[in-house]
């Protein structure tokens, strides 16, 4: 058998590009892309990325070269997706909440050699190109998007995509890749805890997470899929290649408004979704003139931030059907999926829904996760309380971060790719995640999750938004800080009617003694990052201010005062 050898009709390297070639062979007349009043077929795509990766290439972008672009989700940031990589470059998409300063940032560090920017943010790209000129650094050639259904003939830069695409060859032959741990796309972190860190993906990896997310989602064929999630995100979880390998349609919208969300779902029959906790929100606080009527099933996937079971129940009540996932950058997006077991369905509804906010098993393409002690790198006891770091290994994992070496050293050790996060193990094997490994709070030699306390805080009927972090205790070294945002009283629209001791009281009634915060400030928002995730460290920078008395209640001295936007304290 080791005489058999490897040759092009049976060995070649695995790529996501070939999905598309094949949805236009299998798919040809089929929906791919809408937008507005814009539709295309899986046949047009295919030829609308052969054209784009003609003209990149007559551009002079080279192999491994890197693409930016600055755009919501529309169908040219699909697109770019395919076209990019079948010119041989790397695509970078940019986050569209950074600032100026951000963006400079990334497009230095990646020496991007072009940047395609959508007219909706010229003024941001041009103040970023001119943050790089006025230190000499190389500046992108610049194409402009322009909005595919009403042009405003807004420019920025010499090209404009959409000529891109009329000069390019519809025959180009994507460049073989001849290697599939070749780098496919580069991802910035959000730098929730660090500075951002530039993710690089590979071509075999990307393959291979898009297969498993499919396929663990058990995505069919005719799917219906709403770009709720940022394309920006870790390639919009992969789906961006998913949708062509299942032979779907995107449904491109550029907001994420109650209803857009909606008024998209009804018109075009939606099957499929992905979205951060907070877009639930969103849709249940939607009004009755925003809402439509959900007449089918809508399979929701779900991460960031673990959602309270509470608002998993809520937003399943609407007609959504919840699947919850872990992932990161690091992974290609989601790594974990709560796989649903049929025998869970004669549970009552608060139990399923307990059980849906755990993140569940590994992918199919990693090849093994689990939960260890970090220093000693012994696995916890499945017991569903002992708490270690979430440990991951597979090929769906990031080749490592751009021009830091010490990074990626510190991620990758004793064979394993380190997450941050700690969780445990329940007896059947599911992980659940209890906190960011910076984020638990040891109080008096005791663990606590503030990821439990918010799940609890969430369950308050007043509560919108809760974030637990540690603050000094003379006593116990550090003591729980609720930081709240309240919903407004629908009787009287208030929003100061709830206090700090009926949120207290409510911990006390939910949790042990010692798992109920010592302190509860009122916020009119919580402090988030770009891609909506809370700024923990912000708040821990402000609860290391307060002061816990002998008689166990907290205070803020007045000199030490935040400027942030409190509603009250």
């Amino acid at each position: 058998m080791d005489n058999l050898p490897k040759c092009e009709a049976n060995y070649t390297p695995l790529t996501p590009i070939t999905f598309l070639k094949r949805a236009a062979f299998a798919y040809a007349n089929r929906v791919s892309v809408i937008h507005e009043s814009t539709f295309f077929t899986w046949s047009q795509t295919y030829q609308r990325c052969c054209r784009l990766a003609s003209s990149l290439v007559s551009l002079n972008i080279a192999k491994n070269n890197v693409v930016s672009v600055l755009a919501p989700n529309i169908p040219a940031m699909y697109e770019m997706h395919f076209a990019v990589p079948m010119a041989g470059a790397v695509l970078n998409t940019i986050n569209t909440r950074l600032d100026a300063k951000n963006v400079a940032t990334i497009l230095r560090h990646s020496e991007a050699k072009m940047l395609f920017v959508d007219y909706q943010f010229v003024p941001v790209a041009r103040e970023a190109l001119g943050i790089l000129m006025a230190e000499s650094a190389s500046t992108p050639a610049v194409v402009a998007i322009d909005d595919i259904n009403s042009p405003t003939g807004l420019r920025l830069g010499v090209h404009e995509y959409e000529q891109l695409i009329n000069n390019g060859d519809p025959n180009f032959v994507a460049l073989e890749i001849e290697d599939e741990w070749d780098p496919i796309a580069l991802n910035y972190t959000s730098g929730t805890t660090s500075e951002p860190k530039g993710v690089v993906y590979s071509h075999r990896g990307a393959y291979l997470s898009t297969l498993s997310l499919i396929l663990g989602w058990e995505m069919g064929t005719e799917a219906v899929y709403l770009w709720s999630l940022p394309m920006f995100h870790c390639n919009g979880w992969t789906f961006t290649w998913g949708v062509a390998a299942r032979g779907g349609t995107n449904v491109c919208t550029r907001t994420t408004t109650a209803f857009d969300m909606y008024r998209n779902i009804a018109l075009h029959k939606v099957t499929h979704m992905c979205c951060a906790p907070i877009i639930f929100n969103i849709l249940l606080d939607a009004k009755p003139e925003e809402r439509r009527e959900i007449t089918s099933p809508v399979q929701i996937l779900t991460g960031g931030a673990p959602p309270p079971a509470s608002l998993l129940h809520k937003i399943e009540q609407l007609g959504f059907h919840v699947t919850h996932a872990y992932g990161l950058t690091e992974a290609t997006g989601p790594a974990l999926v709560c796989e649903w077991q049929a025998k869970w369905n004669r549970l009552p509804i608060e139990d399923q829904a307990k059980i849906k906010a755990r993140q569940g098993l590994s992918v199919l393409t990693l090849s093994d996760v689990d939960v260890k002690d970090a220093d000693t790198m012994v696995s916890v006891p499945r017991d569903g309380k002992t708490i270690g770091e979430i440990v991951l290994k597979g090929s769906s994992i990031m080749k490592g971060y751009l021009k830091d070496e010490e990074a990626t050293a510190k991620a990758f050790k004793n064979g394993w790719f380190f997450t941050g996060d700690v969780g445990v193990i329940h007896p059947d094997g599911y992980l659940e995640i209890k906190d960011r490994s910076k984020d638990v709070i040891i109080s008096g030699g005791e663990n606590i999750s503030s990821v439990e306390l918010e799940n609890v805080l969430y369950n308050h009927p007043r509560v919108l938004e809760a974030a637990v972090v540690a603050m000094p205790h003379p006593l116990w070294g550090e003591s729980p800080c609720a930081f709240i945002v309240v919903k407004k009283n629908p009787t009287s629209g208030k929003i100061d009617d709830v206090t700090e001791g009926e949120i207290a009281g409510y911990c006390r009634k939910n949790l042990p003694g010692y798992m109920v915060p010592k302190k509860v400030v009122f916020m009119a928002e919580l402090p988030k990052t770009s891609t909506n995730k809370i700024q923990k460290f912000q708040l821990k920078a402000l609860a290391t201010t307060f002061v816990v008395s002998d008689d166990k209640t907290s205070r803020l001295p007045r000199q030490q005062r935040p400027n942030l936007p409190l509603s009250r304290l």
